[in-house]
C-alpha cells in the first residue's frame, strides 16, 4: 500500500468515516426520501384508485339519476293519464247523468201534460155526451130514452157493447200484450170490460197498455203485435171516404 502511496491508516480512517457518513445518510437522509417517496407514491396510486372509484360512482349516480328520471317521467305520464282519463270519465258521467236527467224532466213534463190532458178530456166527456144527445134529438125530431142515450154514447166512446170490444169481434189474433187507444179516457169499468174481452182471446197473462188520442175521434185502435184494429170512428170516416173515390 506504501509502495502506491496509499498510508494504509489513513484509508481505513476515511473508509470508516465514508462508512459512518454512508450509513448516517442512509439513515437520516435516503430511507426518508424513500420512505416519504413510496408514501407519496402510494398516495398517488390511492389518488388514482379514488378518482377511479369516485368517477364510476359519479357514472353509476349519473345512470341512477336517468333511471329515475326515466321513472319519474314515466310515473307523471302515467298519473298525467290516469288523472285525464278520470276527468274525461267524469266528464263523460256528468253529460250522461244531465242527458238522464234533461230526458227524466221532458219525460215526467210529457206524462204530466198527458194527465192534464186526460183530466181535461174526461171533463168534457160528459159536455160532449150532453151536446150528442142534443143534436141527436134535434136530428129525429124527438126525445130519445136516457137511458139508450148515455148507453150509445158509452158505446161510441168506448168501443164496447154488450161487454164486448166491437172491434174484436170475429177476430182472431195472438200476441202477448195489447195497445188499446181511444178517443177520451176509459173510465175504470170500460177498462176492465176491455181488459177481460181482449185477454180472454190472448190469454190470461197478456199485459193492455191504454192511450188516449183524441184524433180518433171515438170507437177504439187496438195494436197486437204487427197488427192492428182500427174500430175508431176516423178509420171509418177515412175507409168512407176512399170508397166514396
Amino acid at each position: 500500500m506504501e509502495k502506491l502511496g496509499i498510508n494504509l491508516g489513513f484509508f481505513l480512517v476515511q473508509l470508516f468515516n465514508f462508512t459512518i457518513l454512508a450509513i448516517i445518510l442512509k439513515v437520516w437522509a435516503l430511507d426518508p426520501i424513500v420512505k416519504i417517496l413510496n408514501e407519496r407514491k402510494h398516495k398517488i396510486a390511492q389518488g388514482l384508485e379514488d378518482a377511479r372509484i369516485a368517477s364510476d360512482a359519479r357514472a353509476n349516480a349519473e345512470k341512477e339519476a336517468q333511471k329515475i328520471t326515466a321513472a319519474a317521467q314515466t310515473e307523471a305520464a302515467k298519473i298525467v293519464s290516469d288523472a285525464s282519463g278520470r276527468a274525461e270519465k267524469a266528464g263523460k258521467d256528468v253529460t250522461a247523468a244531465a242527458e238522464e236527467e234533461r230526458k227524466r224532466i221532458l219525460k215526467s213534463a210529457e206524462d204530466d201534460a198527458a194527465l192534464e190532458r186526460n183530466k181535461i178530456l174526461a171533463d168534457l166527456r160528459g159536455q160532449v155526451a150532453a151536446l150528442s144527445i142534443a143534436a141527436a134529438n134535434r136530428i129525429i125530431g124527438e126525445a130519445l130514452d136516457e137511458k139508450r142515450q148515455h148507453a150509445l154514447i158509452e158505446e161510441f166512446f168506448s168501443g164496447v157493447k154488450a161487454g164486448k170490444v166491437v172491434v174484436m169481434e170475429g177476430e182472431s189474433v195472438t200476441g202477448a200484450s195489447a195497445e188499446v187507444t181511444s178517443a177520451l179516457p176509459l173510465t175504470a169499468t170500460e177498462q176492465e170490460t176491455v181488459k177481460k174481452d181482449i185477454t180472454g182471446k190472448l190469454g190470461g197473462s197478456a199485459s193492455i197498455a191504454f192511450k188516449v188520442d183524441p184524433n180518433i175521434l171515438g170507437g177504439l185502435v187496438i195494436r197486437v203485435g204487427d197488427k192492428i184494429l182500427d174500430g175508431s170512428v176516423a178509420g171509418k170516416l177515412e175507409g168512407l171516404r176512399a170508397s166514396l173515390h
